[in-house]
């Protein structure tokens, strides 16, 4: 009797396993912040044409199976593994402090609110300042917290902030969040030829890309 109660927990066990497996796929019925931000990015690249709600319906499937098939992957519909790092999303709950897909979402708006038309380095190093700030002890510990704390980002004031996100945004918080820091560790960065500020300008600088400089 002993022994069926283990298979049967056992059995159980694999099941419910497989089931988190699966439903951590985003498909057909899913609703999640990761939708949205694959029908955005499907939606920028011309794929998708309807609105970023984060529901995964038939629309979103048919942009989902052009895309993969433009890019040689298998055209099921369901974006896995593959199809996120194709499409340059990190997996929910994966990468540098497992940071989740709205996460990613609200980095790559902030890049591409603080560093359009800089240098893709530049782009990537202002994120990398956003994950640097989230690991001191003078900042929030979250993103959001770091990019909505009063008075950190002039652009959520001036309306930048709300701007469509550039594509190479998305591309340069992803590599943030896998590592890449252009910025060499800095936890500021600002431009000499608009900032007035005598205390930012007194900051040691780390390095200088496009009209950034980047400093601890």
């Amino acid at each position: 009797m002993k022994k069926s109660f283990r298979i049967t927990a056992a059995a159980l066990i694999i099941i419910m396993i497989s089931a988190f497996t699966v439903s951590s796929l985003s498909k057909m019925g899913s609703r999640s912040e990761e939708v949205k931000t694959i029908q955005t990015k499907l939606k920028n690249w011309g794929y998708y044409s309807g609105g970023v709600d984060g529901i995964f319906g038939t629309q979103t499937k048919n942009a989902v199976i052009a895309f993969q098939k433009a890019n040689g992957l298998t055209p099921d519909g369901i974006v896995g593994k593959k199809t996120l790092a194709a499409l340059g999303i990190p997996e929910s709950g994966s990468g540098s402090g497992s940071y989740n897909s709205s996460d990613y979402e609200l980095l790559a708006r902030i890049i591409s609110a603080e560093a359009r038309g800089e240098p893709y380095a530049g782009q990537v190093a202002v994120g990398a300042v956003v994950l640097n700030r989230t690991e001191h002890p003078s900042f929030p510990d979250t993103i959001s917290g770091v990019v909505y704390q009063r008075g950190a980002f002039s652009c959520l004031n001036d309306g930048q902030f709300y701007e469509k996100i550039a594509d190479s945004a998305y591309r340069a918080a992803s590599d943030a969040l896998n590592g890449l820091d252009p910025g060499g560790g800095a936890i500021y960065y600002y431009n000499p030829k608009k900032s007035t500020n005598k205390w930012i300008l007194s900051r040691p600088v780390v390095t200088t890309i496009g009209n950034h400089r980047f400093c601890k």
